[in-house]
């Protein structure tokens, strides 16, 4: 339960530093963070493997670059549900900060698990 909750926490941190990269990409306040967090921590075990699963053959053509709009997806959808206090202007924006997202918080996850 730590272990998540720590996770979570580093995943709520790297949206935050997404929100000062980008100037289109806006996140209210910490709190607005961890809720996006655990919204896109549900996304990512519901909606995603979904997406994985519909878009397989178009994943494989692309060896594997779909999955940055798969992320994406995920980003936009949790935007929607959470509303006006966190703000992506633009699918490409999101494709971008999905990215910047995910190494932000593979370093951080890297340094948990030493």
């Amino acid at each position: 339960m730590m272990r998540w909750l720590v996770s979570l926490i580093l995943q709520a941190l790297a949206i935050i530093t997404a929100g000062y990269l980008f100037d289109g990409f806006y996140i209210e306040s910490f709190w607005i963070a961890i809720i996006a967090a655990v919204i896109l921590t549900v996304l990512n075990a519901i909606v995603k493997p979904i997406l994985v699963i519909l878009t397989l053959p178009i994943t494989i053509l692309t060896l594997g670059l779909f999955m940055f709009v798969i992320n994406a997806i995920t980003l936009m959808l949790a935007q929607s549900i959470i509303g006006d206090g966190f703000v992506i202007d633009g699918f490409g924006l999101a494709i971008v900060a999905s990215i910047v997202i995910s190494l932000i918080n593979m370093v951080l996850q890297s340094g948990l698990n030493d």
